[in-house]
């Protein structure tokens, strides 16, 4: 490669990495944890979701004889859509289409917007939306049934941005933002692998950890980079779609549907694509939703309903839809739906989740299985969140690269105080958050029904004040040590916590079947080991190479004075 391309692929590399770093850390940090979204409810509750697994009856008739002692049901179109690990639904109530309810139910005044999406028990309107918990039969407003795991997967796209930036540019502005970095961050991967294209096959098993530390960070960024980029890549292109997909959309939603953004999204597959009119006349036939759903399970052994739909509830023209997602081993994009007419109860229409699936179902199940691993099991997941911490360890790699490379006599004070700086409130931000994420779980443990607030002020606050306490200490080994010493200590009083305030022990958990617990306990046991053990190495190293090593890592101290 001539001087001039290698130049040109450096500078944007660098560039592009050190604008997106802090923020693409936090993405890939909280992503990797979301892999485990389910396990963290799982924790946080204390109900194993896997030991209950096939044990739960999904009684939907007990849901609409609850809504209907506050609710006139007719004419309503009630959708139960069914969380991935089939303990709890998320249950929303339309308005009536009963000419003669309308009226009863008309608001005299608007109702105030709730806070949150308006993801209350009641809504707008006399329509209501919730979720409901099929195990404990009871149901809870979206905020009080907030999880770690829920919390994770919202922060690695940035969604809690939304309520600090209220406003829309086409999305939510932690979309926007998150769309943003991906964008960039796959720029940056190209320019990486162009930038160390000639010399991958000569130096992709070098790892020299025992070298000055520019050495270790140049192969760690260069070895990991490598080995994760396909990973990477995947996450960057699958990060984009999922993201600006309502960009895409827009064009095509004013140009063929008239500006019908739910006429689009039904024609790619999500909700209910069938529109039933309302006949205004009473239903006279029978009808036992648990029934049809449990034959419709029978039927797809080999799949799980992801959603029960019904339209025009106690008339006439009533019509129940079933839909059902395949086992990923059996199909791996199927999709299955069945119409069911209550008045003369016949099914009109049967597509089976394991036939072969459309394009549009294989595009976009492909798409979605990439991005959440969830087609091999806790196995992949596991694999998953491996390469996820590989990219953290690639973006910190490539600061300290970038803040070694420009820590030189020749560079002015004032250059060499703002990369210091540079580095340092990234550092700072970046490794506290593993500590941060495992005390939050401490407190959650002490904490009586801990909902979407209290996670936000055990998390963010101590985030907030660990950060400021790393950066006006102006050491970056400091940082990294005490980081790690922090880590290694509260992910091993996650576990230990647990067993005494809950009686969580391993031993325990396992007897009982509650692997999704035990998986949360074993996983911070590990990071508690492997932190104490990279602890040792950075505290040995320093040891052998005690003065030059760390005065370059407190670069521009002689400036802040």
């Amino acid at each position: 490669m001539d001087n001039r391309k290698y130049n040109i692929y450096f500078n944007t590399h660098t560039i592009s990495g050190i604008i997106i770093c802090a923020i693409l850390y936090v993405m890939f940090f909280a992503g990797s944890f979301s892999f485990f979204k389910d396990d963290l409810a799982s924790w946080q509750k204390n109900e194993s979701y896997v030991s209950h697994k096939g044990k739960i009856t999904k009684d939907f008739n007990f849901i609409l004889d609850s809504l209907s002692r506050h609710h006139t049901l007719k004419g309503r179109d009630v959708d139960f859509t069914i969380q991935r690990h089939s303990v709890g639904a998320y249950v929303a109530m339309s308005t009536s289409h009963d000419p003669v309810v309308q009226k009863m139910n008309k608001p005299k005044k608007k109702p105030e917007a709730k806070r949150g999406g308006g993801r209350g028990r009641r809504g707008d309107e006399d329509s209501a939306f919730f979720t409901y918990n099929f195990s404990q039969k009871k149901e809870a407003d979206y905020a009080s049934s907030y999880t770690i795991g829920e919390f994770l997967y919202r922060l690695h796209f940035l969604a809690q941005l939304n309520q600090v930036f209220p406003f829309r540019i086409g999305v939510p502005f932690g979309y926007m933002l998150a769309g943003i970095i991906s964008f960039i961050f796959l720029f940056a991967l190209i320019t990486g692998l162009l930038l160390h294209w000639d010399k991958l096959r000569s130096n992709f098993f070098t790892f020299r950890p025992w070298s000055k530390w520019k050495t270790v960070w140049t192969d760690l960024h260069t070895v990991l980079g490598v080995i994760g980029f396909p990973f990477q890549l995947v996450f960057a292109l699958t990060g984009i779609i999922l993201i600006f997909n309502s960009f895409f959309i827009i064009p095509y939603t004013k140009l063929f549907y008239q500006g019908n953004e739910e006429k689009i999204y039904q024609d790619l597959g999500y909700g209910v694509k069938a529109e039933y009119p309302y006949a205004n006349k009473p239903l006279m036939a029978s009808f036992d939703i648990n029934g049809l759903v449990s034959q419709v399970q029978q039927q797809w052994q080999k799949s799980d309903i992801s959603m029960v739909a019904i339209r025009n509830y106690g008339d006439e023209n009533m019509h129940v839809i079933v839909q059902a997602k395949a086992h990923t081993d059996a199909q791996l994009n199927g999709e299955g739906e069945i119409i069911y007419r209550v008045r003369d109860q016949k099914f009109i229409s049967e597509s089976s989740p394991l036939e072969m699936p459309s394009y549009i179902q294989t595009v976009k199940g492909f798409i979605y299985h990439l991005h959440f691993g969830d087609f091999g099991g806790r196995p992949l997941r596991v694999i998953y969140f491996v390469l996820g911490i590989m990219g953290c360890l690639v973006i910190n790699s490539g600061v300290m690269i970038w803040l070694v490379a420009r820590d030189k006599k020749n560079i002015p004070a004032r250059k060499r105080t703002f990369n210091f700086w540079t580095a340092n409130v990234y550092l700072s931000s970046s490794l506290s958050l593993l500590p941060v994420t495992a005390f939050t779980m401490i407190s959650l443990l002490f904490l009586e029904k801990p909902g979407q607030s209290d996670i936000y002020h055990w998390y963010f606050y101590p985030w907030l004040i660990l950060s400021v306490y790393f950066l006006v200490r102006k050491d970056l080994d400091l940082v990294n040590r005490q980081s790690t010493f922090l880590s290694a200590v509260t992910c091993f009083l996650l576990p230990v916590l647990d067993g005494i305030v809950r009686g969580n022990w391993f031993w325990n958990t396992f007897s009982r079947q509650a692997y999704d617990i035990l998986f949360i306990d074993v996983l911070f046991l590990i990071l508690s080991l492997m932190s104490g053990f990279v602890l040792w190495k950075i505290v040995q190293k320093q040891r052998l190479q005690p003065s030059e090593e760390t005065s370059k890592n407190k670069v521009g101290q002689m400036s802040h004075a």
